[in-house]
């Protein structure tokens, strides 16, 4: 590893220390049994906010040396607090994915199984170019299904997806070995109270 990449490491796990740090934590939410993490206080300060920022794109600068980001793509509706700020600071455009329903003119469609049936995800067919380079950004990789279909949808774009981006990661769940991409995660590593709670 060179010493631009260590450096880049270094700085990377210095600011997720610090965001780690200004996560609140709420006991027995949403259910009993469940640590819910809340990634939210990041957002209240500018300048974890900005350092956020910082990481994935020392992140990317690493991974993607000698490649231009196109287009950041954010999942509703938490991928779109920070995927806007991300692709600005990539000079890349944004480009959201939403619900059913949600979006004017001809759209690509993805189903994905939540808890309780399924869903779906939907982009407008003329969002991104042809052989763009494509990263996919949202709060939290759980069991993988949300961001597996936000992939499916980047592809039927014929667009390039170059990767998934998370704040957070359930690693007990292995939702990134549905995804079509590499991923990276800021913040790893849950509690053991939170895997217990969410397999009951």
């Amino acid at each position: 590893m060179t010493g631009s990449s260590n450096e880049s490491l270094k700085k990377i796990e210095e600011i997720s220390r610090e965001l780690k740090s200004a996560l609140h934590q709420y006991p027995n939410f949403p259910q009993e049994g469940i640590l819910f993490e809340d990634f939210l206080p990041i957002f209240r300060s500018p300048d974890l906010f900005n350092k956020m920022i910082i990481a994935f794109k020392l992140h990317i600068d690493e991974k993607f040396k000698g490649k231009t980001i196109d287009y950041v793509v954010g999942l509703e509706s938490r991928g779109f607090l920070f995927g806007p700020t991300l692709a600005l600071a990539l000079d890349a455009g944004f480009v959201p994915i939403r619900k059913k329903g949600k979006l004017p003119g001809k759209t690509f469609k993805a189903n994905f199984s939540k808890e309780y049936g399924e869903d779906y995800f939907e982009i407008q067919k003329e969002a991104i170019p042809d052989g763009s380079n494509v990263l996919v950004v949202d709060d939290i990789l759980a069991t993988g299904g949300s961001a597996e279909a936000a992939g499916r949808l980047v592809l039927a774009c014929d667009a390039n997806l170059m990767g998934f981006l998370f704040v957070m990661e359930l690693d007990f769940l292995n939702g990134r070995d549905k995804l079509q991409a590499s991923s990276f995660t800021l913040l790893r590593g849950q509690p053991e109270s939170l895997k217990e709670g969410k397999e009951q």
